[in-house]
This record gives structure tokens, C-alpha cells and sequence, in this order.
């Protein structure tokens, strides 16, 4: 009898999030780094709570009956089970700070407790209390007189229950105090680094504030709001620019209703109750936890521990590839060979460079890129001025929707647009998240074309944090598929047909679909191999499951969320997944169809979610250089064979770090790839590995797979419009 092989969407996400909560209690990881993963599992659940909660209770107030298509929860169930995981999970995350706390404490930062203070630490923060803090709080007390203030998003807030000194018998209000963000965050004793957080220094000394009330009880509270805005909400206005409408939104996102609300320490019942109430938060979204609220204090302390360099991970930096040639046109080496970087081994100042060259070069005519996220300092967006300001035809597809980016992306497009740049916002329905670059050369009486197609941003900060590819080539066939692609975008429309590029709404889905097909008719001598971040599209898991059945091998690497459970007999027992979470942020996304001389490479910006195959324009391409696309088998191959980052999901859709067998060598895919691009580097020029320490050593011995040669074809892709 076939089981059920389907996860919940938002439960699967919080098991991703316990996995980077385990890199905080790894004690094989430094200590500094591992208070970060506290940091990073705080800030990925605050954004869960502001979109998908945010979103998951707006459905269950306007669709109470919807349910999602693979568990069949309602939202309502849905929210109720995440209430009960995130609240099992915060001892886990108290436990780890406290413990890390305590080991950081032997290098001489230390965390007080504001009611454990000796008088003469008590003595120098009441003092700075009362020259530095006191001056700048803003008091609110609720009564009939005074509304509740608004509580913004994310700020932390002191909490008192209180009554006025000359009515002992009266009535217990409210008091509120901000620790804002124009105040310290962080208060070290002179000549220590022993610290205590503004919210704590508030709290205790709240007394001065309210000096003609009594205080009750006092908390320190913050609320998390819906952060999930609908750009379509504005869309009805067609005199403003959609730039206009994306700023009004993002503003709006600052009121949305609350959906979680959070106290540190142990409040009274009584303060609780009435901070939920006034916010309207019911009591399964209530949270109590003994860490801080909020991590980002972090900077402060690092600054204290720099020097101490065993409580971080050795400093790593991305290599020169030796694909690329020194002193050489980057331009006229692509138009020579295609070239793949994989970041963050690789330096991504080798594509930048590829930007430069042709924004100076007089024979390139025109530059189109897809911007999606980029780093605040950019040097691509500076490339990109710079061509326009040298008469370069500069077109820029700013995506505005990015979350979270948008004021980041409002302000680029300004600057472009300023400088020359055609800047456009995309499509109305749909999201552009594709990483597409076009340069167009004359090239005698015709033109000739350099296409970049990468998985990750155009972003140099995050190119040494991600794992990302980025393949650059002067293929013919590319440069055609990408010119439709930006002419489609221009006039608001979709692709509809492509020569050997997959371009999503229309023609990536189904030809994934075709090609997982195409190994079923193989069976048990058919195989199909994906690395992503997600993967949530129910025709395709479905497709994954029929496959499965066949026989046909599956090797899925993914880091977040996987809504298929590998294993289930009758349905998914040929399927295994992995996740890895490590020091890197793995982000790639690979597509392996076949082995032999059918083998299909390719690399994408779309995980298989149903918002990037069918809600957004996403882009993937072939890999049709064999010495490339063997690379990928490999590196693939090599991230199977993890055995020290890696965790494996079991057929109940858990996650277990894998074993390794009696003399198996360990294998940290991610140190053993920068090892590689190390060793090149020597090779060239004499670049050094650092001592990563015994990670390092493990990693000499890792297996070296042999790939198969991959098939070199042309894809012709005919959609019929969605409507």
C-alpha cells in the first residue's frame, strides 16, 4: 500500500532551521561562529513569522477553509503546529546561547544578569543610566488619557505593570518604554568585556522613569508583524509609477497586524495578558525565552574577541579560477571558450571584470541585465553606469518585489536611471528572478553576443558567503535565447519559445517534466540528480515519486525546504535526499538528467517551488562544454559523498547527520572545494590554503568520481500562453 510522501511547506521550513540551530552546538565549530548560527536561526525565523505566518493569517482570517495541496492542513492547522514546533525549539536555542555564552566568558565577555550585579557594577550602569539612556526615552503609560503608542516591528520594548504611590489600592496600568535603535545596543563595563543589553539596563532601572508609581512587575517584550505585502495592492493606481507604489508599500509593511509577540525572562501572567490583548496576539503565538530577542549585538562583541582568532573560522579567500588567463581580455577568452566560476571558491571580480572590459570596449553596442538583489557598495552597478556614461545602450531590469531589498533596489534604479540606464521594473504578475546578462558586440556587418547565466545575484557580498555558479559564453544559440528574453521583458510579455535556454513561466516546467519522462522509460538504468534550495511543486514531486517507482535512481542535495519525504516504500524508495548547512550558504541550483552520452547538465536560478516555475521568470541552461559539465557531475558527486555537513532525510521526513562506515575518511564538501581552488591558485601563482585545521586534513583523502561525458544537444521549447 503506497504511504503518503508529502511534507507540510512550513514544517519542513522549520526543520531547515533546526538544522542551522545544530551548527550552534556543534562543538567541532569555533565558538564565535557558532554564536552567529544562533543569530542566523533568529533572523530566518523572524522573517518566517513576518511572510509565511503573516500570509498563513491572512489566509485563515479570508479563507478559513483553504487548505494547502499536499498535507491538506488548513491554515489554521498549519499555524497551531508551528506555534507547537517554534515553542519546543527555544529551549534548544536558550540552551545554546547560555552554554556559548559561558565558553566566551573565559576570554573575558561576559553576558550579565541585571539582578546579579555587584554594587560597583550596579553603581556605573545606574549612573550611565541616568546621563545616557534616561534623557532619550520616550515614556508611554495606557490609561483613558493616553492610547497604547504604536509598537513597531522588531524594536524591543519594556514592559511594566504599575500604579501610582498615592493610590495604593488603585488601578494597575500599563507602562512602556523603547529601547530604540538611537540608543547603544550593547553597554560594556569600563575595562571589561563584560556587557549588558540597553533592554536589561532599561528594565531595571524603569523605577527612575515611573518615579511616581510603583512598579509591579516589569518584561521586556518585542512583536513581530505581517510583513507579507501584495504589490498588486497598489497596482489599481495606474497614474503613479510602480517605483512609487513599491515605496508606499514597504512603508505599509510597517503596520501590519502582529503575529507573534515575544517576552524574555519570566513576565507575569498578568503583564502577558495584557500585551496580547492590546495587540490582539493569541496565546499559542506568545513566546517566553531566557536569550535576547534580538542578536544583533554581535558586531560589538566581535569586536572585543578579534584578536582571538580559534573562536572563529579561518579567514578563506575566493581564488582566482584557472580557467581564466591573467593580462588577457576576459572578453575575447570568453568568445575563445565557455568559462564557469563557482563562487564563493572562486572570485566573482572575474565576471566584474567581464562588465568593465565591456563597458569601455567600443565594440560592444549594448548591456542588459537582470538586477535582483545586489550589495550595497556595487561595483556591477557602477560597471553599469559607467557604460552608459560612455554612450553604451544599458538596459537594467531593477525587481523591485525582492523582499526585503526593495528600498535597497528603489534607490539602484534612481542611480540608474539618473546615469543613463534604461531601467525597467518587470512584469506585473510576475516576479523576475532570473540572473541573465546580455553584451551585444558588432562584429564586422553583423553582431555577436557574451551571455552570462548564473544561479546566484549579482551581489559581491553574498558571492563569498553563497555557494553560486556562473557560466559565461559566447554560444550563438544563448545570446539569441537571451535577446528574447529581454525583448519579452521590455514589453511586458513572457517567452514563449526558446532555442536552448529553459525559461520559466513557460517553457522550464515542462521541460523538466519531459525530461524526467524520458529517464522513466530508462527505469533502473535511469538516474536524475538536483541541487537546490526548495522543493515544493507538487507536479514535479509527484513526477520525482512515478519516477521513483520506475526504478529510476534520484539524488536530490537541498538545503531548505523539501516537501517530498525520501524512502516512503511503494512511492519514494529510490529517492535519497541530503541537506547540507555549513559554513557556506549552499544556493546553487543543478539539474542532471541521465549518465552517458544522454547525460543533461544544466544550472538555474529556479528551485522547483511553484512561485519559480510558474510565478516567476527564471532561466536555466545547458552546460554544453563536456570538461564543465563534468566538473559539475563531480562537484555534485562530491557534495553526495559529504559526511560531515551533510544530513540525510529519513522515510519519517526527519533529518540525521549521516555516518560514515568504520575507516571512512570524513568529507566537508565545502572546505574540500575551496582546498581545489587553493591548489589551483598555487599552481599559478602561489596562493596558500590557511590552516583550516583537522577539516582540512579530512579532506585530502576525498573520492575523486569519475563523470560521464555529457550530451551536447539543442532544446526547442513551444509553450502555449498561460493564461
Amino acid at each position: 500500500m503506497e504511504r503518503n510522501f508529502y511534507d507540510n511547506r512550513e514544517l519542513s521550513w522549520l526543520k531547515f532551521n533546526e538544522r542551522v540551530l545544530e551548527e550552534a552546538r556543534d562543538g567541532e565549530t569555533p565558538l564565535f561562529e557558532r554564536l552567529r548560527f544562533v543569530q542566523i536561526f533568529c533572523s530566518n525565523l523572524d522573517e518566517f513569522f513576518m511572510i509565511r505566518c503573516g500570509s498563513l493569517s491572512d489566509k485563515a482570517r479570508f479563507d478559513p477553509k483553504d487548505r494547502e495541496n499536499k498535507t491538506n492542513m488548513t491554515s489554521k492547522e498549519q499555524l497551531s503546529a508551528i506555534a507547537k514546533r517554534v515553542r519546543a525549539l527555544l529551549p534548544t536555542k536558550d540552551s545554546a546561547y547560555a552554554e556559548i555564552m559561558r565558553g566566551l566568558s573565559k576570554y573575558g565577555v561576559e553576558h550579565l544578569a541585571e539582578d546579579k550585579l555587584t554594587p560597583e557594577e550596579d553603581a556605573f550602569l545606574k549612573a550611565f543610566f541616568t546621563r545616557e539612556i534616561r534623557p532619550l526615552l520616550f515614556t508611554g503609560v495606557v490609561d483613558k488619557k493616553h492610547p497604547v503608542p504604536f509598537l513597531k516591528s522588531g524594536e524591543i520594548y519594556i514592559g511594566a505593570a504599575i500604579r501610582k504611590k498615592t493610590d495604593p489600592a488603585g488601578k494597575i496600568t500599563l507602562g512602556i518604554l523603547p529601547a530604540s535603535e538611537n540608543l547603544p545596543r550593547v553597554i560594556f563595563l569600563p575595562k571589561t568585556g563584560k556587557f549588558i543589553l540597553c533592554e536589561e539596563l532599561i528594565s531595571r532601572y524603569a523605577k527612575q522613569v515611573f518615579s511616581n508609581f510603583e512598579i509591579i512587575s516589569r518584561c521586556i517584550f518585542r512583536v513581530t508583524r505581517n510583513a507579507d505585502i501584495a504589490p498588486d495592492e497598489g497596482l489599481f493606481d495606474h497614474d503613479m509609477d510602480f517605483r512609487d507604489i513599491m515605496s508606499k508599500l514597504v512603508k505599509k509593511r510597517k503596520k501590519l497586524n502582529p503575529v507573534r509577540l515575544e517576552f524574555q525572562g519570566k513576565p507575569s501572567a498578568q503583564v502577558i495578558g495584557t500585551i496580547a490583548k492590546i495587540l490582539g496576539v493569541k496565546e499559542n503565538f506568545v513566546f517566553t525565552q531566557n536569550a535576547p530577542l534580538n542578536m544583533d549585538f554581535l558586531s560589538a562583541l566581535e569586536r572585543r574577541l578579534e584578536k582571538q582568532s580559534e573562536l572563529f573560522f579561518p579567514q578563506l579567500t575566493p581564488q582566482r579560477s584557472p580557467i581564466i588567463e591573467t593580462g588577457r581580455s576576459v572578453i575575447d577568452q570568453v568568445r575563445g571558450r565557455d568559462i564557469l566560476l563557482n563562487y564563493p571558491y572562486e572570485n566573482i571580480n572575474q565576471f566584474i571584470k567581464l562588465l568593465e572590459e565591456a563597458a569601455d570596449n567600443p565594440q560592444v553596442m549594448s548591456i542588459k541585465i537582470t538586477l535582483y538583489r545586489v550589495a550595497r557598495a556595487s561595483k556591477i552597478i557602477n560597471a553599469l553606469i559607467r557604460a552608459a556614461e560612455n554612450g553604451k545602450d544599458v538596459l537594467a531590469l531593477v525587481e523591485l518585489r525582492a523582499r526585503f531589498d526593495e528600498e535597497n533596489n528603489i534607490g539602484w534604479s534612481k542611480r540608474l536611471e539618473e546615469a543613463g540606464v534604461t531601467v525597467i521594473y518587470g512584469l506585473e504578475e510576475l516576479k523576475v528572478h532570473s540572473k541573465l546578462l546580455l553584451i551585444t558586440l558588432r562584429d564586422g556587418d553583423g553582431v555577436s553576443y557574451i551571455t552570462q547565466i548564473g544561479t546566484g545575484n549579482y551581489n559581491e557580498r553574498t558571492s563569498r558567503l553563497y555557494t553560486d555558479l556562473c557560466l559565461m559564453t559566447a554560444d550563438r544559440d544563448f545570446g539569441s535565447d537571451a535577446s528574447v528574453v529581454f525583448n519579452a521583458l521590455m514589453v511586458g510579455n513572457t517567452v514563449e519559445s526558446t532555442n536552448k535556454l529553459l525559461v520559466a513561466p513557460k517553457g522550464l516546467k515542462s521541460r523538466i517534466v519531459e525530461f524526467i519522462d524520458n529517464e522513466i522509460t530508462y527505469g533502473a538504468g535511469g538516474y536524475i540528480g538536483i541541487k537546490m534550495n526548495s522543493l515544493t511543486d507538487k507536479d514535479i514531486i509527484e513526477k520525482l515519486a512515478e519516477a521513483s517507482r520506475a526504478g529510476v535512481k534520484i539524488e536530490i542535495v537541498l538545503r531548505g525546504i523539501c516537501c517530498l519525504v525520501a524512502g516512503v516504500e511503494g512511492s519514494t524508495e529510490n529517492i535519497r535526499v541530503i541537506s547540507i548547512v555549513g559554513r557556506f550558504l549552499e544556493h546553487s541550483r543543478i539539474y542532471i538528467f541521465g549518465k552517458g552520452e544522454r547525460r543533461r547538465v544544466y544550472i538555474s536560478s529556479a528551485d522547483f517551488m511553484t512561485r519559480n516555475t510558474e510565478r516567476r521568470v527564471e532561466v536555466a541552461a545547458p552546460i554544453l562544454d563536456r570538461g564543465l559539465a563534468d566538473r559539475v557531475a563531480e562537484s555534485f558527486e562530491i557534495m553526495l559523498r559529504d559526511n560531515v555537513k551533510a544530513r540525510e532525510q529519513g522515510p519519517d521526513g526527519s533529518y540525521r547527520h549521516v555516518e560514515r562506515s568504520e575507516g571512512e575518511a570524513p568529507l566537508n564538501s565545502q572546505i574540500y572545494f575551496y582546498e581545489q581552488a587553493y591548489k589551483s591558485a598555487e599552481q599559478q601563482d602561489g596562493s596558500r590554503l590557511p590552516d583550516v585545521s583537522q577539516a582540512s586534513a579530512e579532506t585530502a583523502s576525498a573520492p575523486q568520481p569519475t563523470a560521464e561525458p555529457p550530451r551536447h544537444s539543442t532544446v526547442k521549447v513551444k509553450i502555449k500562453r498561460i493564461k
